[in-house]
């Protein structure tokens, strides 16, 4: 006998937010029918020996796309089960400094017998949230996020809906129960741009930024905070922006040396686009570093290899991945609940040929 209630009105419902899990319940009232037919009709319709009719498999199934409905696989799983899986999401797989980082993970991963799922978000929202959304369909034990737009309350649901371990690059988020590991990137800026009006003499400092992103919100406010103490003042013209690429780093050095008074030196929120300054202010017959100087974020293996080398405030990938690595299986492997921990890694300016 097949369990139909006749619905009084069509499935009307707006898909909730991560922060909010639907279980099937809440199909089955949106559908009205039992929660025992939504159970049959999304596990395997076709095998359950009560027959279940064409219009009640497709109003299930309304029901459950309209409401966000993800199977819950985690709580299928035995209790105690491991998946042997840990996921990393990454910001761009392109930039060689996620290279390092990632390496450095599955290096680790792999001598606690475990392998890892690479995915690359390009900076964009939309693909940080399809991400989470698929840990919550497809178990995993561990999760190393770099986050540029996912909220706390985002990650939180996370935790809450698979009871995933979670570890994060980055300050600019502290979900309960998450280890973070960053860079102290403002203090680095800062440094950096005292070493260039004290000691190169610069007072004319641009800088290409990223404009959203929570890193490049840091370095402006180190930038700023140097030139401040120092009684220089920047003109609101020399705060580009760009997108982490090599292209935006051309482009926005492109209308820097267009300026009436052109600026002596640029910092770029990343190496990448440094590379594009150094290319472009060549390019427009400008020497580097004797009419521009520049100065990148990151150090990256690409820093070496153009002419002039560049000058960038390193970070350690290796050692932020070795920590991300650490910190996760820290807490997997054993069960660990101490207060919440933040993974200071150390920053530093190597001066090369570019400024």
């Amino acid at each position: 006998m097949t369990e139909l209630l006749k619905p009084e009105s069509p499935v009307m419902a707006d898909p909730p937010g991560l922060g909010r899990s639907i279980t099937m319940r809440d199909v089955a009232r949106a559908a009205q029918v039992s929660q025992s037919t939504v159970s049959r009709v999304l596990s395997a319709p076709d095998s359950t020996s009560v027959p279940i009719s064409e219009d009640t498999i497709l109003r299930v199934q309304e029901a459950a796309r309209v409401l966000g409905y993800q199977p819950n696989l985690h709580a299928r799983s035995l209790r105690g089960q491991r998946t042997q899986l840990i996921a990393m999401m990454v910001a761009d797989i392109a930039n060689p400094y996620y290279h390092v980082m990632v390496r450095k993970v599955q290096d680790v991963a792999r001598t606690k017998g475990y392998d890892v799922l690479i995915a690359n978000s390009d900076h964009d929202p939309e693909l940080e949230r399809h991400f989470i959304q698929g840990i919550m369909r497809r178990p995993v034990d561990g999760v190393v996020l770099t986050p540029y737009h996912l909220t706390a309350a985002e990650i939180g649901a996370l935790i809450d809906r698979t009871g995933v371990r979670v570890v994060l690059v980055g300050q600019h988020l502290w979900p309960p129960g998450v280890d973070r590991v960053f860079a102290d990137d403002e203090s680095a800026t800062y440094d950096a741009v005292r070493w260039l009006i004290k000691e190169r003499g610069h007072s004319r400092i641009a800088y290409i930024a990223v404009p959203g992103t929570h890193p490049s919100k840091r370095r402006v406010a180190g930038l700023m905070r140097a030139i401040h103490e120092a009684g220089l003042s920047m003109p609101a013209e020399y705060l580009e922006t760009g997108d982490f690429m090599v292209e935006s780093g051309e482009r926005a050095t492109e209308r820097l040396l267009a300026l009436p008074q052109p600026p002596t030196v640029v910092l770029a929120c990343n190496d990448l686009m440094a590379l594009g300054c150094i290319t472009k202010a060549q390019q427009l017959g400008r020497s580097v570093p004797g009419d521009l100087a520049v100065i990148g974020f990151d150090n990256i293996p690409e820093a070496t290899r153009v002419s002039p080398k560049l000058t960038t405030i390193a970070q350690y990938p290796a050692e932020m991945g070795d920590q991300l690595a650490s910190a996760l299986f820290g807490r997997l492997l054993t069960g660990a609940s101490g207060p919440d921990r933040e993974i200071q890694i150390r920053c530093e300016l190597i001066v090369r040929e570019s400024a």
